[in-house]
């Protein structure tokens, strides 16, 4: 958690940030802009248009258009973090709604909603993102389109199971009996108390997510060109390990992937911790329960 609040905390405060010509963020920890070129704007300093190893005044380096690594690398935290958030918020969402309807009606209604899932199983997730992609072009908005548009079937199916048990405990039934509406007694009494299971999925979907917008980036489908998203940056830097004149050019991509890792690791680790902790309060284990 102290690793997710570090690299969020450095991605909002990165560079200022303006609402509707209103600056919201004044502080700025990126030294400079993330597209600025050092050569042109900092004549005299010693920047190249060329990979600069990491110094004093470029503590991760240079990349190979002569742009600070460091200052895109903080950037482009706001492209890959707020993209997990927001894709698994939306799927999860999604997910839950639609496997609440399929679980409590049951029957044809469940079966025909079952079958549209098993339809999008049918197809890997990252290929359907790269075709979705590559339909409606590059960018923020299409990227969250990409991985939301059928990352919510997952969702869909956990929760469907989860509703087909909780359904039948005795509360639903009351609240049946007293003349609930179907969509309260869905809402009010079934999705919350599925809750638990989605909270440990979705917090190991957004490292997922993460990677999902990196692989695309890697390959040119994901940002447009020279932007700071990490999986971009290292789509960008890919002919850096290849250099047979100079020798491959490590810092343009051990630290994007770097942070890469970090980041889903983090998540993951927070998702397993999710896990044990709901484990324990369903088994009452610490608590003098029976395991």
């Amino acid at each position: 958690m102290v690793v997710v609040a570090l690299l969020a905390f450095l991605a909002i405060f990165a560079r200022p940030i303006e609402v509707f010509g209103l600056t919201v963020q004044p502080f700025s920890l990126a030294p400079h802009p993330p597209g600025e070129l050092l050569y042109f704007n900092h004549p005299g300093e010693g920047f190249t248009g060329d990979y600069q190893p990491p110094s004093m005044k470029a503590p991760m380096g240079v990349d190979g258009d002569g742009r600070d690594i460091f200052s895109r690398l903080l950037y482009g935290g706001r492209y890959s973090l707020s993209i997990g958030f927001i894709v698994v918020g939306l799927t999860a969402g999604i997910g839950l709604l639609y496997g609440a309807v399929s679980g409590y009606y049951g029957g044809w209604v469940d079966e025909i909603m079952m079958r549209i899932v098993d339809v999008i199983y049918a197809f890997p997730g990252l290929i359907l993102s790269l075709i979705i992609v590559s339909m409606l072009g590059r960018g923020y908005t299409q990227l969250i389109i990409a991985f939301s548009l059928f990352g919510w079937a997952g969702y869909g199916r956990l929760v469907r199971g989860e509703v087909l048990k909780v359904k039948e405990n005795e509360y639903v039934m009351a609240a049946k009996a007293l003349g609930a509406r179907d969509r309260s007694v869905v809402l009010r009494h079934i999705a919350p108390n599925t809750m638990a299971p989605l909270l440990v999925v979705a917090s190991l979907r957004i490292g997922t997510v993460v990677i999902g917008v990196a692989a695309l980036g890697f390959l040119g489908l994901g940002m447009p060109p020279g932007s700071a998203e990490w999986g971009t940056m290292l789509d960008g830097a890919r002919n850096s390990l290849i250099r047979l004149d100079t020798g491959p050019k490590w810092w343009a991509t051990v630290f994007p992937g770097t942070a890469i890792f970090l980041f889903v690791m983090s998540m993951n680790m927070i998702g397993d911790g999710i896990n044990d902790a709901l484990d324990a309060q369903q088994t009452g284990v610490g608590k003098g329960g029976d395991e």
